[in-house]
């Protein structure tokens, strides 16, 4: 008896098994795990080996991951903050749209295109791809600046812009019934989505956080997992009814629940498959690339390519220039921004042939496929060649750290945390070397004599020029969290007679330390919030010294409960009543004391 493998089996086989071969080569080549994806894409789709020929439906389902990545961005954003955004969002962002689109469309009608063509085609390749640039801002740690937060507001908004295009497309075909949705019909369509939205607001504040809330108390992390799951599914498949972005509605839940305390959790949970999925679109862009349409037509594929990319590269540096983005970070935001994105391919498709002649379609969809496959090579060139050559302050040479330094204080990191340590070290006569990747720190430094090279902490081969194998205290000051475990990986592997010394953002990054034995740790608000807490209390009338036993009360006691869930940190239910516990029993031995000094002074300054 004969046994076949179901098709899923098969098909899962070969996805993942071409992204564990593929992805782990591209990242050794410095390519980066995006091309990684791509070339894996490209090897298992039906032009090369063609163990896969069902792309779109795979392509359909990737696109998830994508709605996945906007719900955690939107967990990023609190709704106050992303208000303070909605003047770049609407302003550069259809800057961006509008200024692409009519280039692009002139470029369309000069070269014979009929104007539909011209049209839908211009629209179409002004977006961009949210998946790979907002992938690529938050691994570069960009999300934060300016041109991170620039780049992100015109993504949301072209996720918004994608929503008119497709309801246009109707109308270019002279759909009878698209011209003739109006009146009642439209009325209704509109009531909709104010509905459907409205309620997605309502239902954020006032019952998903109860709802999580109650399956928390479960104690059942897998049941958490998949509310997660269902939540974003839900409200991705509401949005999708009424003919809305499901990534629009996803990133609208994630700012509801921004503020919630399962914030966190929510993150841990759906990044895997945010992780999984991202992997498995850009695995289909790989495959749906038309490579017939490029052996027929090479030379006009590549003219569209580098044509419709220049003309997005041009417009979109001089609104780099007028948002007043950094010269630096100029080329990443610019060519991030030029390549095609993934809701061309739904426009494209969606338009049909009244509108886009078939062959016309497969040809845009492959130009758009191969400049997200171009876009990460051009992504290397770019910080290979052109960012080591220029800082921040008008394109000044700034050359990554050559020469050997030898020293016994290096220093990762050198904002205020790290400058605070760097003076204390120079007032002592033993001057620290120091390593930042911003620029425009290093120069301005250098003008007040810090011996600061600019570079890459998370660099090996910049660590050791660095001094890190002489180097007996090695001051781990990083603002990221990711970077900052990544250099203490790094010392503790290559330069383990170096004691390290490490700033921890917030309890989270103490534990990660901990879990690397790393013995000097401090929280970088901690100590300086005890003196602001002791400063009020003497502003309250109490004695310096009853002030400062209360607030050194305070530090031990905290320092002990952090420590007495350190073991418990990975099991948050566990954490939080360990925390509430150690809390609970301090707020009572407080109590106590305050009623004993009472009883000995009588009524004076701590009286309430």
């Amino acid at each position: 008896m004969e046994h076949h493998a179901p098709a899923w089996l098969v098909n899962s086989l070969i996805y993942l098994g071409a992204a564990v071969i593929v992805v782990p080569i591209s990242k050794w080549a410095g390519l980066g795990s995006i091309i990684g994806y791509l070339v894996a894409g490209i090897a298992i789709g039906p032009t090369v080996f063609g163990l896969v020929t069902n792309v779109q439906d795979i392509l359909h389902f990737a696109e998830f991951g994508v709605v996945l990545m906007l719900f955690l961005v939107g967990l990023e954003l609190e709704p106050k903050r992303l208000w303070n955004l909605r003047q770049p969002i609407f302003g550069w962002g259809s800057a961006q749209v509008l200024c692409c689109a009519a280039a692009l469309f002139a470029l369309g009608w000069a070269a014979g295109a009929m104007w539909r063509v011209a049209l839908v085609g211009a629209l179409g390749l002004a977006l961009s791809s949210t998946a790979i640039a907002l992938q690529v801002f938050g691994e570069r740690n960009l999300l934060k600046t300016s041109s991170g937060q620039a780049g992100f507001s015109i993504l949301l908004f072209q996720d918004v812009a994608a929503i008119p295009i497709l309801a246009l497309l109707p109308l270019l075909a002279g759909d009878a019934a698209g011209e003739a949705a109006t009146g009642t019909g439209r009325l209704l369509q509109g009531l909709k989505i104010i509905g459907v939205i409205g309620g997605i607001v309502l239902g954020g504040r006032l019952a998903l956080r109860p709802v999580l809330r109650w399956i928390a108390r479960s104690n059942t992390p897998e049941i958490f997992t998949a509310a997660s799951l269902l939540l974003v599914v839900a409200i991705a498949a509401l949005m999708q009814f009424i003919g809305l972005s499901m990534a629009l509605g996803a990133f609208l839940a994630g700012v509801l629940l921004a503020e919630s305390e399962y914030r966190r959790e929510l993150e841990t949970d759906i990044e895997p498959f945010k992780g999984l999925l991202l992997g498995l679109f850009f695995i289909a862009v790989g495959m749906s690339i038309d490579f017939g349409v490029l052996m027929r037509q090479p030379g006009t594929m590549a003219l569209l390519v580098v044509a419709f990319m220049a003309i997005k590269l041009a417009v979109i540096y001089a609104l780099a220039k007028a948002m007043d983005i950094p010269y630096q970070q100029r080329p990443v935001f610019t060519l991030l921004l030029a390549q095609g994105g993934e809701f061309a391919f739904v426009v494209f498709q969606a338009a049909g042939p009244n509108v886009l002649p078939p062959e016309t379609a497969s040809l845009l969809i492959a130009a758009v496929a191969l400049s997200m496959l171009v876009s990460p090579l051009l992504l290397v060139a770019i910080d290979k060649l052109i960012l080591p050559r220029y800082d921040l302050m008008g394109g000044k040479a700034m050359e990554e750290i050559s020469e050997q330094q030898e020293g016994k204080v290096l220093i990762c990191g050198f904002g205020r945390y790290g400058q605070i340590i760097g003076r204390l070290m120079l007032a002592n006569g033993m001057p620290p070397t120091v390593l930042d990747h911003d620029a425009d720190t290093v120069e301005g430094l250098r003008q007040f004599g810090f011996r600061v090279f600019y570079g890459d902490a998370t660099r090996l081969d910049l660590l050791r020029i660095a001094g890190g194998g002489s180097a007996k205290a090695i001051v781990v000051a990083v603002d990221d969290m990711e970077q900052s475990l990544e250099i203490v990986d790094l010392v503790r592997e290559h330069f383990p007679q170096a004691e390290i010394i490490a700033r921890a953002r917030n309890v989270a990054h103490y534990y990660h330390l901990r879990d690397r034995n790393v013995a000097h740790i401090e929280r970088e608000v901690f100590e300086s919030s005890l003196r602001s807490g002791r400063s009020v209390l003497e502003a309250l009338g109490w004695p310096a010294h009853e002030a400062r036993h209360a607030a050194m009360r305070f530090r031990q006691r905290n320092i002990g409960i952090t420590e007495a869930g350190y073991p418990h940190y990975k099991d948050r239910a566990k954490l939080i009543a360990v925390a509430k516990e150690g809390r609970q029993q301090f707020e009572e031995q407080m109590a106590r004391e305050r009623a004993q000094r009472r009883e000995r002074s009588g009524v004076g300054w701590e009286q309430e």
